[in-house]
């Protein structure tokens, strides 16, 4: 008789870690996926898709990411107040300087699956547009 048998994940095994990430020159892209894969724990030995296995995410100088080609000018986010009449278009340029922070997690949004962890993965994603953050206490050792 084999006594290996593989114990399943349950919500008091999971750890969730603190990450920092300069996000300064970096593609957007690439940035963007390397954090979906930390909010989510895919990484971790112990990843199971219907619990939050992932860990915090802290992106600083999210006004400095970059992306390729045109898009700075082409690339259009859109938004809806929910009115009629109340959609709202910005090109990458305008978001940039005017909400840098949106970029990222507009970004990282896509990136993750959509169902019902979705919501508690985004509030995992701090993101700030300068160096300065209020989570400095979280990475002194």
């Amino acid at each position: 008789m084999n006594n290996k048998i593989t114990k399943p994940t349950t919500t008091g095994d999971i750890k969730h870690l603190w990450h920092i990430i300069d996000a300064k020159d970096t593609i957007l892209g690439r940035v963007s996926s390397e954090i979906a894969q930390l909010l989510m724990g895919k990484s971790k030995p112990y990843f199971v898709k219907n619990l939050n296995c992932g860990d915090h995410v802290v992106v600083i100088n999210a006004k400095y990411v970059k992306v390729g080609g045109k898009k700075p000018r082409e690339k259009v986010y859109y938004r809806h107040s929910g009115y009629p009449g109340g959609q709202r278009a910005e090109t990458f340029e305008k978001l940039q300087q005017r909400k840098p922070e949106d970029i990222i997690i507009h970004g990282v949004k896509g990136m993750l699956p959509q169902n019902k962890l979705r919501a508690d993965f985004l509030k995992m994603l701090h993101v700030f547009a300068e160096e300065n953050h209020e989570y400095k206490e979280k990475f002194k050792s």
